[in-house]
């Protein structure tokens, strides 16, 4: 493959590749992070939350079993190459939830609803990828680094993994796979799921494009001469990175990122076609648009302080079971519980 095409072009065809799948369940099995949030709290239904036990089942699994095959260094990957410094979770997570609250999705959602037609969801990305480059790099990144510090040194034990591995003697990929069946075991253990085949079979496709990125990005690092990075996909500095090409393809490669970006814009508007879904839609509420935008603006922020957004962390982390995925996670949900709940009493002014 590296003889027809750059590295970073493979690079970008197998985000494209996870990202088209990634959209499609976006669009097809209704795959959303605050959605599944929002039957929670007020529809008491917990179908689209449990999709996410089989996404990050399915994730682990494909994940450690890589791993076991030779095919993917888990020390090589985002969330094992750098330390877990807690503040950042929560903080980060606290952060992006109640944005997504605000602008009424994150940043992977957006780009489903604009591969349907929503153009209100262009300007959530936009703003979002322009917010998460301005903490990455941009005049707010001496800031978060004053803050949080610099990334600290890995560790040689962090993951759940590797703790579940000592206490039990097992190996860590062994200790890992079971993980994930437990995951898969236990969110099956609701009747609901196991009598609804399409919430079980698009949550293993969101978990499925997981594993395609760490399994496409660490061949492509072995088999190529660039010092590749193993990542999968993640919807935070990437929006901003796509922008960024857009704008500079000439001078610019294209990445992972990028193509992940426009696979989800593609596989969503292949979905929404399917479903009949298509449709253009505009905001005609300046208050909406208000709302929006901070939304956008501090998820952005709070995707680069966590490192993830609630696909980086709530998939492609936790498919290393990286101890920073189930506390972001855990903070995005309290953040978004918080915006939704002051969106249902009133959103004042002063906001």
């Amino acid at each position: 493959m590296l003889d027809l095409v750059s590295e970073p072009t493979a690079l970008a065809l197998v985000g494209l590749v996870g990202g088209i799948l990634l959209g499609l369940a976006a669009r097809m099995g209704r795959f959303c992070t605050l959605g599944a949030i929002e039957d929670l709290m007020y529809g008491e239904n917990t179908l689209r939350l449990r999709m996410w036990g089989i996404a990050i089942g399915v994730a682990i699994i494909g994940t450690f079993g890589l791993s076991a095959s030779g095919l993917l260094d888990l020390s090589q990957t985002l969330y094992m190459m750098r330390g877990w410094n807690p503040f950042e979770s929560i903080f980060g997570g606290l952060l992006f939830g109640y944005g997504m609250a605000l602008a009424g999705n994150c940043g992977y959602g957006a780009l489903a609803r604009l591969g349907g037609g929503d153009l209100r969801s262009l300007l959530i990305v936009l703003v979002m990828g322009i917010a998460a480059y301005v903490t990455l790099g941009g005049l707010l990144s001496g800031m978060r680094l004053a803050v949080f510090g610099a990334p600290l040194p890995a560790d040689q034990n962090q993951s759940i993994a590797e703790a579940a591995a000592t206490l039990s003697g097992l190996g860590v990929e062994t200790a890992g796979i079971l993980i994930g069946v437990l995951f898969i075991g236990l969110t099956l253990t609701h009747r609901g799921m196991r009598t609804s085949p399409s919430y079980v079979i698009w949550g293993a496709v969101a978990g499925v494009a997981v594993v395609s990125g760490w399994a496409g990005t660490q061949w492509i690092a072995q088999a190529g001469f660039a010092d590749t990075p193993v990542v999968s996909h993640t919807f935070s500095a990437p929006l901003g990175e796509t922008v960024l090409y857009l704008m500079t393809s000439s001078g610019n490669a294209i990445s992972f990122g990028t193509g992940s970006v426009a696979g989800v814009l593609v596989g969503a508007l292949a979905g929404s076609l399917i479903k009949g879904h298509f449709r253009w839609e505009a905001c005609d509420d300046p208050r909406e648009l208000r709302r929006q935008i901070l939304g956008a603006a501090l998820m952005g922020i709070g995707a680069v302080v966590a490192v993830g957004c609630s696909v980086g962390q709530g998939l492609s982390a936790f498919s290393t079971l990286s101890y920073s995925a189930p506390v972001t996670m855990i903070c995005i949900m309290i953040g978004a519980a918080l915006g939704l709940r002051q969106l249902i009493w009133g959103f004042g002014p002063a906001s």
